[in-house]
């Protein structure tokens, strides 16, 4: 597609996304309420919007990487949101990690002003996303899939159309279901192993190397093992939002819940006793502490 794409918050997420769709050759025009992050952008070539209505100007596409779907709502329907800006057609990809029933809502508003939307949510953290390693799932028409690609391929390593609007969004919280589960029993085993008198970094490899491992022993198991939690590639905050967005999603389905609620309950807790703008990591902080052993004051 030719023309310019809009991009909606430049955090630890869309700020790498938003630099991979630069260096491909787009033209990006770029929101954000923080200042400092839109100066950053511009200094890597991007346009600077002071609104998603100005943002979305002249534009065939929308990214969105944003907090909450509270907040993409606003994006998309609020005062000086992308609904107000009368552009149209326009293509809105909403990567941020909501509630499904939000991105349906979302949808069915946009759909009625000739905005076609899709939420297009992405499987790995900013240290990924710097790689251009995400995971691309999208929830919408073969159309806005088709026409997508450009930019899935920008950003990621592989794109999946899981269904019609609202099914990325869920997809997005089965695999962080999973994926919030393996990380607490990871932090869990290691602090066993800790207290047992075992050496870590080699409890480490021998976990990669047996039927135990997943992806997560590479992601934060180095950091897991050093304690190594200050500069994030994923709060411990947002993985905790996250994991309230997972159990209340089971629960409305029916599952039981009982890992991830456990999961919750750590992250919770470390939100609560300073961790929260950590790495997710820091997880094996709350485990170390519990255990009489903490590394983080």
């Amino acid at each position: 597609m030719s023309g310019a794409i809009a991009f909606m918050g430049l955090g630890l997420m869309g700020s790498r996304m938003s630099g991979h769709l630069l260096a491909a050759g787009h033209v990006v025009r770029g929101y954000d309420p923080d200042p400092a992050r839109l100066a950053v952008f511009e200094e890597k070539g991007g346009l600077v919007a002071a609104s998603p209505a100005e943002a979305v100007e002249g534009c065939w596409a929308a990214l969105l990487s944003l907090p909450t779907s509270d907040i993409s709502r606003q994006v998309c329907l609020g005062e000086d949101g992308i609904a107000r800006s009368g552009v149209s057609p326009l293509f809105v990809y909403d990567t941020t990690t909501g509630r499904p029933n939000d991105a349906v809502e979302i949808g069915d508003a946009l759909a009625a002003i000739g905005v076609v939307y899709s939420d297009t949510t992405v499987s790995g953290n900013s240290e990924v996303a710097e790689k251009g390693e995400l995971v691309v799932m999208l929830g919408g028409s073969e159309d806005a899939y088709l026409r997508g690609r450009p930019i899935f391929e920008a950003i990621g390593r592989s794109h999946h159309h899981v269904g019609p609007v609202g099914s990325a969004s869920r997809m997005k919280l089965i695999v962080n279901h999973a994926l919030t589960v393996q990380r607490m029993a990871l932090a869990e085993a290691l602090v066993v192993a800790e207290l047992s008198g075992m050496d870590l970094d080699s409890a480490l490899d021998v976990l990669k190397d047996s039927l135990a491992y997943s992806k997560v022993m590479d992601v934060w198991g180095d950091r897991m093992v050093a304690g190594d939690h200050e500069f994030p590639y994923a709060r411990l905050r947002q993985s905790h939002k996250d994991a309230r967005l997972i159990v209340d999603h089971g629960v409305e389905l029916g599952a039981t819940m009982d890992l991830a609620r456990v999961a919750r309950e750590a992250l919770a807790e470390g939100e609560e006793t300073g961790l929260a703008d950590m790495d997710n990591s820091s997880v094996m902080e709350v485990v170390r502490r519990r255990a009489g052993i903490g590394r983080v004051e």
